[in-house]
């Protein structure tokens, strides 16, 4: 890599110093906070001990001096960041898993709370610690919120408000709380089902594509509150949407007595290639806004890391629709001229375009479009080619022309093809419908996209372009021989599909009442893994899903218990609660509902279903493996969010380049997974933790700068390509080693006993 290797977009360190006296506008300390400087020098500084188990949430305060931290030893711990030490440590009376801790705003850090896997909410007074002796930790809550039915994965808060925190969980409710109106919830003498702190409701939201109807649970994972725009609100669990409401347009709150629609969202987020058909297993595990509210980071699990603009820009093509996924993959003519996406913000600087020097930057272009041309003819790893087209078209594509840019696109789509990375043949497909917008008649893009569309198993669709670049160059051997290989392609797939339908009619119904065993469970996992991600869907993938069960899932995973490193898999305790899923045709509204909301008997009815349009992917960042956990968070560093960082199953945890999605760093953070990736608000200090029962502070301690250093917690790494080819395996196998709990979510009712509605415990192997 180092031979591959150009500055970063942040320039010098020494010219941005210089700058403070000329141009007084210029914040430098928010500039130098994450200089690409300092982050190449990241090492482990300390390591905080004071938990006994896994811990699984880290923030910091307003000010940076104190660090708190929930864990599976059900305490949090309050850190001092200035000695690095541990300050309190609060028995909290929780029964199982810390899954979040903050600091309530404007208290001078006395408030505290925290959400786990009893589906609690509990407030704590730090000021009832004082004059407390070290081992005598055990305060009571000065408020307590049981309201929830299941585990409490996210809480959040708003800058400059005491009064109220907000709580997500996977019981499909984000509920406010307001902490002038009382100190428990449910009151004495009433149920859960009574309390009126229902913010949104999505019991009946999750969405399997953008075209379906909301019908089933989102079992809320993370959720965020924009620190620029705190009325705007954002959402993520267990389907592949994150959803943006603003809280200034939703109804009073509510009990949840009544199941009831969704409310409106002003945004749906989702990349355009898992928007439609998704399967049950993805699911988000962390959204968070930008420093300036401006964008959003979507982490997904057995996924990637996805950037993405708040506000959809008219006419910028960022907005899709549901029939935008096939008009891509589609032939048609396509009139020259603008391209699919138009230039964004990233690439000006107090208004004005950066287009100081183009004669350097188009050189500069150019060259690393030879490196990628280069490695896609020697056929050596296309990692390092994709790297520099990534270079050329996200940090400069808007300053060198056309003709460079359809090169550096069809480049980077073969490069991409050949790869074969989880949705690289998507990206490809991306790269190939831009080139044509600049060149509809280009050989390499109409040759690209039907090769993708081929691996993708869409044999008509890419036999339509394999016949366009026939008639582009109708004395090309290579693409005559795939027009070839196409129609033999399709001639088998009829054939196979005429002899699936002659079996189906000799195949014996199954038998009502039957129960799945864990090895039918298992076998179905491995039929429908995304080990076939990029192939075509099974039948059972596209199939409908409207009488359904729901199997709750939960691991006990603690820092003692055996991991198995080669393979990956998290030993512990496995529990499953088998209930019925939400179906929303059953949701009716009261006439009396505050919300007004009518039967839902029409909405899930797809001719009158009007499905809105979502916001697509800016950026994707790959490398780093998000199986293993559903709470690993995704971060941008700094206080302008010029980098993106993930933990990892490996143990390590990434950080990219936000504008071109370069990965610079990748670290040794834990024994097994790391979960979380907090940065100091001010400081060039990255606190992160994982499975061990340790939290990591990393800051520019090395003493020669690295671009992918394992830093002073481990060795150079030997081979960064080694681990993230080791960790795509990962996001592409059978997730049955891993066993979360969503790949569990939906099976069939007539497939179990009526009454067979209890709950059994298995222990992984």
């Amino acid at each position: 890599m180092e031979s591959l290797c150009w500055g970063f977009h942040d320039g010098n360190i020494s010219n941005l110093i210089q700058k403070r006296h000329i141009d007084f506008h210029h914040d430098v300390n928010r500039s130098l906070q994450m200089h690409s400087s300092l982050v190449q020098r990241l090492a482990q500084e300390s390591e905080l001990e004071g938990h006994k188990s896994c811990v699984n949430a880290v923030s910091w305060n307003s000010k940076g001096s104190l660090l708190i931290s929930g864990s599976d030893d059900t305490t949090i711990n309050i850190w001092s960041y200035s000695g690095r030490k541990l300050l309190h440590s609060i028995d909290t009376g929780h029964s199982t898993n810390i899954f979040c801790a903050k600091f309530v705003p404007e208290t001078s850090d006395e408030l505290v709370v925290s959400g786990a896997g009893d589906a609690e909410v509990r407030l704590f007074n730090l000021s009832h610690l004082r004059g407390r002796g070290p081992g005598d930790n055990i305060i009571p809550p000065i408020a307590h919120f049981q309201c929830h039915t299941r585990r409490v994965k996210k809480l959040a808060v708003e800058v400059g408000n005491p009064n109220v925190v907000w709580s997500a969980s996977e019981d499909g409710t984000l509920r406010q709380h307001d902490l002038r109106e009382g100190a428990s919830c449910p009151p004495a003498g009433s149920s859960h089902q009574e309390c009126r702190n229902v913010l949104i409701d999505l019991r009946c939201g999750a969405k399997r594509s953008l075209a379906d109807p909301p019908k089933h649970t989102v079992a809320l994972k993370s959720c965020d509150i924009s620190s620029t725009r705190p009325h705007l609100l954002l959402v993520g669990g267990s389907d592949a949407f994150a959803r943006l409401y603003d809280r200034r347009m939703l109804p009073p709150l509510y009990s949840c007595q009544t199941r009831m629609l969704p409310p409106p969202c002003v945004n749906y987020f989702c990349p355009m290639h898992l928007s439609e058909h998704g399967r049950s297993s993805l699911h988000l595990t962390h959204v968070t806004f930008s420093p300036n509210g401006e964008e959003v980071l979507l982490s997904y699990s057995g996924e990637h890391v996805y950037l993405m603009d708040v506000n959809n820009v008219a006419g910028s093509g960022v907005q899709y629709t549901s029939g935008d996924v096939s008009k891509l993959m589609s032939f048609c003519p396509i009139r020259n001229g603008t391209e699919l996406q138009q230039p964004v913000s990233e690439f000006k600087r107090n208004g004005y375009p950066m287009r100081s020097s183009l004669a350097s930057t188009h050189a500069k272009c150019r060259a690393l479009v030879e490196i990628a041309k280069k490695i896609l003819e020697e056929g050596t790893n296309p990692y390092f080619g994709i790297e520099a087209c990534n270079e050329v078209l996200d940090g400069h594509g808007y300053d060198i022309g056309h003709t460079l840019r359809h090169e550096c696109l069809c480049t980077r789509a073969a490069l991409l093809l050949k790869r074969k990375w989880k949705n690289d043949v998507h990206m490809a497909i991306r790269d190939c419908y831009n080139a044509r917008k600049i060149d509809s008649s280009s050989f390499r893009a109409l040759y690209f996209m039907s090769e993708a569309l081929e691996q993708l198993g869409k044999h008509k669709e890419a036999l339509d372009f394999a016949v366009a670049a026939q008639c582009v160059a109708p004395s090309n051997y290579a693409v005559a021989e795939k027009v070839e290989i196409i129609k033999k392609n399709i001639a088998a797939a009829e054939a196979e599909k005429n002899n699936m339908a002659n079996d189906s009619v000799t195949r014996p119904e199954p038998r009502p009442g039957r129960v799945l065993s864990l090895t039918d469970i298992f076998y179905r996992l491995e039929a429908n893994s995304d080990a076939l991600q990029d192939g075509p869907r099974s039948e059972r993938e596209d199939s409908d899903y409207d009488e359904e069960l729901e199997l709750d899932f939960e691991t006990s995973i603690s820092g003692d218990e055996v991991h198995d490193v080669e393979s990956n898999i998290l030993h512990g305790t496995v529990n499953l609660r088998i209930h019925r899923r939400c179906d929303s045709s059953r949701v009716t509204g009261e006439a009396n509902d505050s919300r007004g909301s009518p039967s839902s008997s029409s909405q899930n009815d797809r001719t009158t279903y009007q499905p809105k349009a979502a916001i697509d992917m800016k950026r994707r960042y790959v490398g780093h493996c998000n199986v293993g956990t559903d709470i690993k968070q995704a971060s941008f560093l700094g206080q302008r969010g010029e980098f993106v960082a993930s933990g990892s199953d490996d143990g390590r945890w990434f950080i990219w380049e936000k504008q071109t999605g370069r990965l610079i760093k990748m670290l040794n953070g834990d024994e097994t997974v790391v979960n979380c990736v907090q940065c100091h608000p001010f400081d060039c200090v990255i606190a992160t933790s994982g499975i061990d029962s340790t939290i990591k502070l990393w800051s520019p301690s090395a003493s020669v700068p690295s671009i992918v250093a394992g830093g002073a917690a481990g060795p150079e790494t030997a081979n960064v390509l080694d681990a993230m080819e080791s960790n795509h395996r990962k996001l592409c196998r059978s997730r049955d080693a891993f066993l979360p709990f969503e790949l569990l979510e939906r099976f069939r009712m007539h497939e179990f006993s009526e009454g067979f509605l209890h709950p059994f415990e298995y222990a992984e192997s």
